[in-house]
């Protein structure tokens, strides 16, 4: 693949100064006359910088900077694959699998509501302070799920949670774009995937374990005070390098792109519930579903629009006309529809073979152990190489070959068999992350790693929650029909399917084990449209993947050296 020329190597004005060193600051604000070589804009932390030089930052710096992050990044990945072992027995409680969805979706809706913000606002506020605000959230949403006492609660709190939860995963991300040279940026979010795989690991093990013995709501409320250290952590050690300014808290909200901001999550809002609400709360042909679809089509052109006349956009529209920056959102978006669809199903079919919800649990260790391999694999593949296209290709294989096999799953499977898969599919999604963001990051200039890195987070958020809506179509779909097939000619055959629809545990009380035999067969139909479905995904993820372009990923911060 030839390389090519990326965006900030055309603006060789801008490119030759050092990383804020120059006139202008990451958000075009004057800085002082002779700042530091190097230092990095993160807007309104008001700590002191540790050092002139953040190239020059110390081993026990970094780790203290960015470690007092990672539990953040481990609570955020540890609540996702918690939920997903935990939504049978929810569901259960209120006597709606379909309230399956939802668990999922309010949480992946909000992600994806504040991250496009987030990379902007924490441009604006301080890196330090989105930080401690999403802990905040983060709290408030778990709290809220182990205290709720209806589904609208839960729900409730999955949206304040996942508001947080998305800030906790994308602004360390960030922090480390803002002090990590590109050809090094690998390695350090391979420790990120690491924090993440672990996180997922304990996730399953943690959420199984609490349900069978002191119930699902105590998983959400020992999260509580385990944030509470994350937000400490946080407070006393994220103090990063500043930028003086004489900027007010009302010069800071002028800078914020209202308009731009409030149309894009209106936006989001009305694609990802109307896309939600269909087939679980509504039928797909319900005028709802069409209405808030073109709605959203709508204000998604008025917000391009917009963007193109604001002064400060939050999202530059025009970065999407480069070929790497759409090819490598669009990769992040179907593999994530993909991938976390994989995540909340998988615990299902465990459950359709017989497993416990805490076995269950267990068997999506693999998945997380391979994140973390396939993380910090590619991480220092990309650093030695300096090149990620051929990784790219790589890492498709890895994830669609064992996804193609899954679907060849039965009720007899041996577990050896998913174990493998599900691990190299952890290891390809996180490789696959690792590329995408470093193709974002080294397609445009400095001033806009934080909000390239947003976009991708949006793109996972949305996608996350698009999937989960596409396989819950599929699942409930087939489900419906087979059930249908089997036990439409029983005399109280709509009470019977619907039982069995909304609580899997409810096939034990089916009357013959030829009956339970057979809904557990029209379980395992579904899964397979449903694994079929996420194969299908990933494929045009695949195909998306390849236009990406290969950049030059320098060795230092102000993007000279490339030896």
């Amino acid at each position: 693949m030839q390389r090519s020329e990326s965006i900030h190597e055309v603006a060789q004005t801008d490119e030759e100064q050092p990383l804020l060193s120059g006139k202008d600051g990451l958000d075009g604000s004057s800085l002082t006359s002779n700042p530091p070589y190097g230092t990095p804009p993160f807007g309104g932390d008001a700590t002191p910088p540790i050092t002139s030089d953040p190239e020059q930052l110390s081993s026990t710096q970094m780790i203290i900077i960015l470690g007092s992050t990672y539990l953040g990044i481990i609570l955020a990945a540890l609540d996702g694959t918690m939920v997903a072992t935990l939504t049978a027995s929810i569901s259960a409680s209120y006597n709606s699998l379909q309230l399956l969805a939802w668990l999922a979706s309010a949480y992946y809706i909000a992600n994806s509501v504040l991250q496009p913000l987030s990379g902007k606002l924490t441009d604006i506020y301080g890196r330090r302070a989105g930080l401690i605000l999403c802990n905040v959230l983060f709290c408030a949403g778990n709290l809220i799920c182990g205290l709720g006492q209806s589904e609208a609660t839960i729900i409730l709190g999955r949206v304040v949670a996942g508001l947080g939860g998305g800030g906790l995963n994308a602004i360390p991300l960030f922090i480390t774009n803002d002090l990590v040279p590109l050809r090094r940026r690998g390695v350090w979010q391979g420790f990120n995937n690491i924090c993440f795989g672990v996180g997922s690991g304990l996730g399953g093990i943690f959420g199984g374990w609490l349900n069978d013995t002191l119930g699902w709501r105590s998983a959400f409320l020992i999260l509580v005070p385990l944030t509470m250290v994350s937000g400490l952590l946080v407070a006393i050690f994220v103090k990063l390098p500043t930028k003086e300014t004489s900027e007010g808290p009302d010069d800071k909200w002028k800078r914020v792109d209202i308009v731009g901001s409030l149309v894009l999550v209106t936006a989001i809002i009305l694609l990802l519930v109307g896309l939600n609400s269909g087939g679980n709360t509504i039928p797909w042909n319900h005028p709802l579903i069409y209405v808030s679809v073109v709605l959203s089509l709508i204000c998604f052109v008025v917000f391009g629009y917009v963007e193109t006349a604001a002064v400060e956009p939050v999202i530059p529209v025009r970065l999407l006309l480069d070929r790497t920056v759409l090819s490598a959102c669009l990769t992040s978006w179907f593999f994530s529809m993909a991938q976390i669809a994989l995540t909340f199903y998988a615990p299902i079919f465990f459950q359709v073979q017989g497993k416990s919800a805490k076995t269950a649990g267990l068997l999506l260790i693999p998945t997380s152990v391979g994140a973390a391999v396939g993380g910090i694999a590619t991480g220092i593949a990309i650093r030695a190489s300096g090149t990620y296209y051929l990784l790219n290709i790589l890492v498709q294989v890895c994830f669609l070959l064992p996804l193609g096999l899954a679907t060849r799953f039965d009720l007899h499977t041996p577990i050896i068999y998913p174990i493998i898969y599900f691990f190299f599919t952890g290891l390809a999604y996180a490789g696959k992350l690792t590329v995408t963001i470093t193709a974002l990051i080294a397609a445009v200039e400095q001033k806009h790693q934080a909000v390239v890195t947003s976009m991708s987070y949006a793109c996972r958020g949305t996608g996350s929650s698009i999937g989960i809506a596409i396989c819950s179509l599929v699942f409930q779909n087939i489900l419906q029909h087979r059930l249908w097939e089997i036990f439409g000619h029983e005399k109280e055959a709509a009470t019977i399917i619907g039982e069995i629809r909304n609580n899997l545990k409810a096939i034990k009380y089916l009357p013959t084990n030829r009956g339970m035999l057979l809904a557990r067969d029209a379980y395992l139909d579904a899964l397979r449209g449903v694994f079929w479905t996420i194969f299908a995904l990933a494929a045009i993820g695949t195909v998306a993947s390849l236009f990406m372009r290969e950049h030059t990923l320098h060795k230092d911060l102000a993007r000279r050296r490339v030896k």
